[in-house]
């Protein structure tokens, strides 16, 4: 329980990678907000130690007037974790303006803004930790998928450059970058890729386990213990780091 007292936000933290990061918090003793669009999802998976908040990260009022209310009820924001992303792939020559815009708004704007408005808080404390959940596509790029790779590229570097301006200081700002992980987003990107491509689902799915050297997907439980780790005792000298969760991707 070495977290007991600490308040933990999550965005996209009613399903998947959230949820996992969520639960593992709370269990270490966290109160721990959770966010997202769908009220009725947080709301079915809210009880020990997960409080529910209806929140829109591409929203600068929802995210402001939010994250305020989660600090009014449970205190400041001591973890930040930056979850709530959108992963979609098109050929940068298809895509459109709004669908870039769509992806940013949601990748980087909402990262942006979660992060500032927990910083509000946390830096009037003694200890915090920001965890910026990427992908492998920010660290290599993702073929397929131009506009997605830009936009975790991008959440990489903002963390980096917060870990340089916070240095020194008792907060630390690290990425997490796992390659394709078992959760709902693998079975819209199945159908996706099935359609785009010309292949059965079967296939589809084979393509994006081939990604992972390990030869199966990644369970949300192991890029929430990775969150875990750096939200650890003695983890204060992890900072400005992007980690790879993808099984022997190098």
């Amino acid at each position: 329980m070495h977290l007991k007292g600490k308040h933990a936000l999550v965005t996209g933290g009613g399903t998947g990678i959230g949820l996992a990061i969520a639960r593992a918090l709370a269990d270490a003793g966290a109160e721990v907000t959770i966010t997202g669009r769908r009220a009725e999802v947080l709301e079915s998976v809210a009880g020990n130690g997960l409080h529910a908040l209806q929140m829109d990260v591409s929203d600068e009022a929802s995210v402001v007037d939010g994250t305020a209310a989660a600090v009014a009820a449970r205190g400041p924001v001591q973890i930040c974790v930056a979850n709530a992303g959108v992963a979609e792939g098109r050929a940068l020559h298809k895509s459109s303006l709004e669908e870039w815009r769509h992806m940013m708004g949601i990748n980087v704007d909402g990262a942006f803004l979660t992060i500032r408005e927990s910083l509000r808080s946390m830096v009037k404390t003694d200890w915090g930790r920001v965890i910026g959940v990427s992908s492998i596509a920010g660290l290599r790029g993702l073929k397929g998928a131009p506009c997605y790779s830009a936009s975790k590229h991008a959440l990489n570097g903002m963390i980096k450059a917060l870990s340089a301006d916070y240095a020194g200081t008792p907060f630390t700002f690290n990425s997490l970058c796992p390659a394709y992980v078992d959760t709902d987003i693998i079975a819209r990107n199945v159908d996706s890729i099935s359609k785009r491509a010309g292949v059965s689902e079967a296939e589809a799915r084979k393509m994006m386990v081939g990604v992972n050297p390990h030869g199966r997907l990644i369970t949300s439980e192991e890029v929430a213990e990775a969150a875990m780790f750096l939200c650890a005792p003695n983890s204060g000298s992890m900072n400005g780091q992007t980690i790879q969760i993808s099984g022997g991707e190098m």
